[in-house]
């Protein structure tokens, strides 16, 4: 007789307590709530890391950082495209459901909407200091007051860009302090936005209140740039750029130590939960003109970026907090981008927005030694994906994908007129299934072998899809002026 896919959630529930359990170093009852950082690479793929398994790229403060916290098997992003991701993990909201379809360049009306609240806001109010430091790519009218800004969504301070490090990571001229372009800053983005991150842990903050910091590097999304003396350490990497890639993913590594150094220094590192993790899978090389270093890696997992299979969200992810975690953890309990504002309001004792649906988890239980139930399973949408897939769902084990009758764009595209109509009307119609603990690259399509299953999950991923699908705002997307030939060079 076959076991109920109740049984198995509740048997998979029961071992997530089990392993739960063995995190979770003693508590104190008068502990003062806790710092958090956040730190967010672009487009590191699940395998990048050395801790991950990556046979050639260095990453020893980051391998430390897995070996004084958890590192988790199971960590997803919140969308597999970058915009949308960093909208999902500011709000708690599947970031279809807020508009946020797709990445978004300059100029464009697409936006994370001021009436969402996000985990900055949230601490704010409560008394929290907060900083936003690099990456932002939360609008497309980037330091203007047409669209809300990163000082609109609760950072109290902000040094940032719109998009990428331009016109590389090296030397790049587009970052914005809090409202005033501060003009072309020498050295490496990543160093940059640590340089930025570390003065205002050391000087910027009011030292009195518990502090926010979200840490967004650049690296390595295109257009990568590394030193030189970084490169000439992978010999061994003989395709055009891998070498460029394997040295600014170190680059970053070494950001990311300065920044705990930092903390060390400073005498936070105890009572400070540092998450550290990708807004997706890693780039598919030569996906557009001039991507030719993008050598990233999904480790064992099918696809990369713009995939809703698990290579396009994924990703690396680590977590430490010495004041809870006991050190050199490996949890395979599946966390999401999506849970951080319910966790993080959880532990700072402030009550997440109770109007409107969030589609995050309070995983706060992960760190105190309760049940941590998902009360709803995981949901990714994204209407530009490579392959058919448009919509997936993880429930325990289980990720079903979801195809659609609408029309199959290319990916990346981001929003263009016609797009809103299509994304409005499209209805879900086939389906794909997969066991994630027994085919982790997903080759074996179980539609076919497991009916009931199925059934029952494939009405669970369409009500949802539905239920965002009708949710979601409507932009209005003006055509893109053409370029006069006269003046093309």
């Amino acid at each position: 007789m076959k076991v109920s896919l109740m049984f198995r959630y509740g048997m998979l529930c029961l071992t997530a307590l089990a392993a739960t359990d063995a995190l979770v170093g003693s508590l104190d009852a008068a502990e003062t709530r806790p710092n958090f950082i956040v730190i967010l690479c672009d487009d590191l793929g699940y395998g990048d890391l050395s801790c991950y398994g990556h046979p050639a790229i260095k990453t020893p403060n980051l391998d430390a950082l897995a070996g004084q916290g958890v590192r988790l098997t199971s960590c997803y992003s919140s969308a597999p495209v970058c915009s949308s991701s960093r909208a999902g993990l500011l709000t708690g909201r599947t970031p279809s459901r807020i508009g946020v379809y797709d990445w978004i360049p300059g100029n464009h009306p697409m936006h994370l909407r001021r009436q969402e609240i996000t985990i900055a806001t949230l601490l704010r109010d409560a008394g929290y200091a907060t900083c936003h430091v690099g990456k932002w790519h939360c609008n497309g009218k980037f330091n203007s007051p047409e669209q809300p800004q990163p000082g609109d969504h609760g950072f109290e301070h902000w040094f940032s860009t719109q998009n990428n490090a331009s016109p590389t990571h090296h030397n790049p001229v587009n970052f914005v302090r809090n409202g005033k372009a501060v003009g072309g800053q020498e050295g490496y983005s990543c160093q940059i936005v640590a340089d930025a991150s570390i003065a205002w842990l050391r000087d910027g903050r009011k030292k009195d209140r518990p502090f926010f910091m979200f840490t967004c590097f650049h690296e390595p999304h295109e257009p990568i740039a590394s030193p030189p003396e970084l490169v000439e350490q992978y010999p061994q990497a003989t395709k055009k750029g891998e070498a460029l890639y394997y040295a600014n993913v170190q680059n970053m590594d070494r950001a990311v130590g300065r920044i705990m150094q930092t903390l060390d220094e400073l005498q936070l590192s105890e009572n400070t939960l540092v998450v550290f993790t990708s807004d997706n899978g890693p780039e598919t090389l030569n996906r557009y003109r001039g991507a030719w270093r993008s050598h990233g890696s999904p480790g064992p997992l099918r696809g990369m970026k713009l995939h809703l299979f698990e290579g396009g969200i994924r990703v690396p992810g680590i977590v430490r907090w010495p004041a809870r975690l006991k050190p050199n953890q490996t949890s395979d309990t599946p966390i999401c981008a999506l849970d951080l504002l319910p966790t993080f309001c959880a532990l700072a004792g402030v009550q997440p927005p109770a109007d409107r649906a969030l589609d995050g988890a309070d995983a706060s239980a992960f760190f105190s030694g309760r049940p941590f139930v998902r009360k709803q399973p995981l949901y990714w949408h994204y209407f530009r994906s490579i392959g058919p897939p448009k919509a997936a769902m993880r429930d325990g084990d289980w990720m079903i994908l979801g195809h659609w009758d609408g029309a199959q764009l290319s990916p990346g595209g981001s929003l263009h007129p016609g797009d809103m109509e299509i994304i409005k009307s499209a209805r879900l119609t086939r389906f794909e299934l997969y066991n994630l603990n027994d085919d982790l690259a997903q080759e074996h399509d179980l539609a076919a072998q497991q009916p009931e299953t199925l059934r029952e999950l494939s009405a669970k991923l369409v009500a949802k899809y539905n239920e965002v699908q009708a949710e979601g705002p409507v932009w209005k997307v003006q055509p893109r002026k053409q370029a006069n030939p006269k003046n093309k060079k």
